[in-house]
């Protein structure tokens, strides 16, 4: 069943040949994310060549998905009709321990217990009737 808020579909991404991959791994529940043998450096969000290198070397590898939160706010409001259902939300971007940051959402969590550098875990959210699996986060200790 896909989600539905108040009757309006959540929107869901759309992969491209560039971010296949991602979504890809994503619905084996595993992360993977490009890697710049030229920079040395994981590589986030997915692009064609690798930043400061400009090279065409960009391999795709699998990562823990583990990190700590690098920053986040409390929305009590719906940033769309589509989210009414889900407030308050805990939006947020964790620093991944492999380097790269990711804009994502915190969940089982109170948004009072949510503190900036506390180490999250990924949670897989899928979404069969959509073929989209969604990362999300939640504290390491729940």
């Amino acid at each position: 069943m896909s989600a539905k808020s108040n009757s309006f579909p959540k929107p869901m991404p759309i992969p491209t040949p560039t971010t296949k991959p991602f979504w890809d791994a994503l619905s084996e529940h595993k992360i993977r994310i490009q890697y710049s043998p030229s920079s040395r450096r994981y590589v986030f969000y997915p692009r064609i060549l690798a930043p400061g290198t400009l090279a065409d070397d960009l391999e795709w590898r699998e990562i823990s998905g583990a990190g700590s939160l690098h920053t986040f706010t409390v929305s009590h409001r719906a940033v769309s009709p589509h989210f009414a259902d889900d407030v308050p939300q805990i939006l947020a971007v964790v620093q991944w321990d492999e380097g790269p940051r990711f804009s994502t959402e915190i969940v089982n969590a109170e948004p009072d217990a949510v503190r900036v550098g506390m180490r999250v875990r990924p949670v897989f959210t899928d979404y069969p009737d959509d073929g989209v699996t969604m990362l999300r986060y939640e504290p390491a200790s729940a």
